[in-house]
């Protein structure tokens, strides 16, 4: 390609008392002035210290919170902040492991109760962290926006006085009249989406704002996250419930085994009014191969209604397809099995009849644990009133006389039902909340079998254990099944879901889609021939702008005609060298960057 130098033009002339020093100084801010606003990132001010006390400071220091540096080193704080939460327990998740955690670590228990690492989304440091980042964010979006806006409204720059220095460059001669070539490269850079305009003895185009509208996007996108992450916080809320076969629920404060909720959540007017009832739970199971005791199906049917009068409805619940009714769902989380146990007297008398007691799984096989207690009714042999308490054992599929007590299948196959037996206060009535599913044996006396030892039984569906001394008895029925729901209503999850969908656009738009601009010369050189100058510049250096640029003076070259041959054209050296159309690749200027 030729570097051809054009000769000055009446534009091109400058005052003649500028010396050298002048006029390159003078270039080089044109230079700055054709790259400017290539980006709408806020510009990097060193601070002044202030000297004005209050509104000084207070000025600095919103200068520094709405910096890029500072956003983000709070969303690396953020990010940090959040690694807690994950490896130790939570309240809100698991108060259980967490008192396990305080009784176990003497010395940490105390430490993390201070920082607040038990409850870490909602300790004051987290949410100092939050709410700044959000701030910060805020603070530079909205000017930023600003500047974006007047960018899409005004004209892409002037072209520099000194096309020659751009990184790409590209020049040749032509036969046609300068108006012509810059009527034709207006129509081409529009033609491939540059936003162009002709002034003066050039055109100047840009493209490439959609990398701006990306780069605001992703960070509109990530205010909007935390908007709805924040308030899904405060007003969402989650509780469990076991129900029986043949059981119902309704979605009251009081009917749940556990409830949490954000802070702002008022159980007493936001709970969805439903109810539903659980007709029966179906699983299978894999047989044979490496995922034997693998759930194939695993599905509750039930039927609900909505409302104290909501006509009654039937759904089947499956792992991953909750019940949505009025923005709460409710999801099938667990199923275990419920040994039904009918428990006499000394004198015979029926104390419990045929009740189901829901017993914990312990592993993917369904060996469950948990207690059997009698709390009304009972009267040991010499007629006291006493309270009976049971620790169960329960096997769906036992392996048999000398097996493991582990069960070996999740279904009910060979069902066998391991019973301790203790008497006196089981604690209910002190007034003290415990679990149903562990006894407090501290005012529990054992039963001792003949051999002096705790008495204890296993038993089959219809076997009875006779308790010792005449004490009554206990009787295995059979064994209903359960299911474990989840109630949830996290509000806000969809615009959630929404600003991570765009966050990930406008990251992938800012990172793939390159902010360039082209300018393109056309006047009459000192021999009477169209000289033609192309110049391009990108926010970055990129080898695909020399490229583009290369295409587009080919294409514009193809469109105008070839300048007249040497012998018809003013003797000049230059013209014994003049291309036929210019290279396909662009040699970049001599000083300009690499």
């Amino acid at each position: 390609m030729s570097n051809t130098t054009t000769g000055k033009t009446p534009t091109d002339k400058t005052p003649t008392d500028k010396t050298p020093a002048d006029k390159t100084a003078g270039d080089d801010q044109d230079l700055g002035a054709a790259g400017s606003q290539l980006s709408t990132a806020p510009k990097e001010e060193a601070p002044n210290l202030p000297s004005l006390g209050v509104i000084g400071w207070a000025r600095w220091f919103w200068r520094q919170l709405t910096s890029m540096r500072v956003a983000l080193l709070l969303l690396l704080l953020l990010s940090l902040g959040a690694i807690p939460g994950s490896l130790i327990p939570q309240d809100g998740v698991d108060a259980m492991k967490v008192e396990e955690f305080r009784d176990n670590h003497d010395i940490l228990g105390p430490v993390y109760d201070k920082l607040g690492l038990f409850h870490v989304y909602s300790s004051v440091w987290f949410s100092a962290i939050y709410i700044l980042l959000f701030v910060s964010l805020i603070g530079c979006i909205v000017p930023r926006t600003w500047q974006f806006v007047g960018q899409l409204r005004g004209r892409p720059p002037r072209a520099p006085r000194r096309l020659d220095r751009l990184p790409a460059y590209t020049t040749w001669r032509t036969g046609a009249e300068p108006e012509e070539v810059r009527e034709a490269a207006l129509k081409l850079l529009k033609k491939r989406r540059f936003r162009a305009d002709a002034a003066g003895d050039a055109v100047a185009a840009e493209k490439g704002y959609l990398r701006e509208v990306g780069n605001l996007a992703f960070h509109i996108a990530l205010i909007v996250m935390l908007i709805a992450f924040a308030w899904g916080q405060l007003f969402k809320y989650e509780g469990n419930k076991l129900i029986l076969e043949g059981d119902g629920f309704s979605n009251t404060l009081t009917q749940y085994d556990d409830f949490k909720s954000g802070n702002l959540f008022d159980a007493a007017h936001d709970l969805a009014p439903f109810s539903f009832t659980l007709k029966d739970f179906h699983g299978t199971y894999e047989a044979t191969g490496p995922n034997r005791g693998t759930p194939r199906i695993y599905e509750a049917k039930v039927t609900y209604s909505e409302g104290a009068d909501g006509a009654e409805k039937t759904k089947t619940i499956e792992v991953n397809k909750p019940l949505d009714i009025d923005g709460s769902k409710v999801y099938l989380v667990s199923h275990g099995y419920a040994p039904i146990l009918t428990v006499k007297d000394a004198k015979g008398d029926v104390v419990m009849d045929k009740q189901a007691v829901a017993l914990l799984p312990l592993d993917a096989n369904v060996t469950s644990s948990g207690a059997v207690k009698v709390m009304d009714g009972y009267r040991n042999a010499k007629g006291e009133k006493e309270q009976l308490g049971f620790n169960a054992f329960f096997l769906p599929t036992y392996g048999g006389k000398g097996s493991t007590m582990l069960s070996s299948f999740p279904a009910l196959i060979n069902p066998m039902l391991a019973l301790s037996a203790y008497h006196g206060d089981l604690g209910v009535d002190a007034g003290i909340p415990q679990s149903i599913y562990q006894l407090d044996k501290t005012n529990l006396e054992e039963f001792k079998g003949s051999d002096g030892k705790l008495f204890k039984q296993q038993l089959k569906v219809g076997d009875t254990m006779t308790l010792p001394n005449g004490a009554g008895s206990v009787t295995f029925n059979g064994v209903q099944e359960w299911a474990g729901f989840q109630v949830t209503q996290q509000p806000g999850s969809g615009w959630a879901l929404g600003g991570a969908v765009i966050a990930i656009l406008g990251l992938a738009g800012s990172l793939f889609i390159r902010r360039r601009r082209v300018w393109v010369r056309a006047v009459r050189g000192a021999d009477g021939v169209t000289v033609v100058e192309m110049a391009g510049l990108g926010r970055s250096e990129s080898a695909k702008v020399p490229e583009e640029l290369g295409d587009l003076a080919g294409a514009l070259y193809d469109q105008t005609p070839e300048a007249p041959e040497a012998s018809d054209a003013p003797d000049t050296p230059e013209n014994d060298d003049t291309p036929d159309s210019p290279d396909t690749h662009v040699v970049p200027a001599e000083g300009a960057e690499k």
